[in-house]
């Protein structure tokens, strides 16, 4: 069970970061297909990677994946409507969603573990503030998000590899690759 969560979780995740790369730089329609594939199959991912964290006790970061969903939701209503400025009430759902989550999360956490007390709290706030502040800002059609989708690949790599996951492992670090591409493309189309 356990390999078959990571395949779907990790692959769906994997094929989301590289659908994500490949659109930057893209003309306009196809960059538009390539953002709606990738943010479906970023959502479908959501459930794997929750049941994944869970079992490992891992509740920041299972909190914040479900607690993204708003923000994959946003992300995929921009880029349906053509928006780059997307709706207030989506947006403002959304981030009461990314915020809601990082307290409940960490709450949590700090409940069960009785404060920072592990290696994996560290990884898993980095994993956090990657994760929330990378798919929100991205949603919103901001490429600082891709640096926060650095530190989450960076942070979720080794989280998965003390916990001994290494097909999750292998998918974070080619992610990186992807995001490091995704990022690059888009100075090349979006200078600040």
């Amino acid at each position: 069970m356990d390999t078959a969560l990571q395949v779907w979780g990790g692959g769906s995740y994997l094929l989301n970061k590289i659908l994500f790369a490949l659109a930057e730089g893209k003309k306009q329609d196809i960059k538009r297909k390539l953002k709606l594939y990738a943010w479906v199959i970023y959502i479908v991912g959501v459930p794997a990677w929750v049941v994944i964290l869970l079992s490992e006790q891992n509740w920041i970061a299972a909190s914040i994946e479900a607690g993204g969903v708003p923000s994959m939701c946003l992300g995929l209503y921009t880029v349906y409507q053509y928006s780059k400025a997307p709706g207030s009430i989506l947006d403002k759902v959304a981030s009461f969603f990314t915020y809601g989550s990082i307290f409940l999360g960490v709450g949590y956490s700090l409940v069960d573990y009785g404060g920072i007390t592990s290696f994996s709290q560290v990884l898993e706030m980095g994993v956090m503030l990657g994760f929330l502040l990378g798919s929100y800002l991205l949603a919103k059609n901001n490429r600082i998000g891709w640096l926060f989708f650095m530190l989450m690949n960076a942070s979720m790599a080794i989280l998965m590899l003390t916990q001994q996951k290494p097909l999750l492992t292998a998918q974070q670090i080619i992610s990186l690759g992807f995001v490091i591409y995704g990022f690059r493309a888009s100075r090349k189309t979006n200078p600040l």
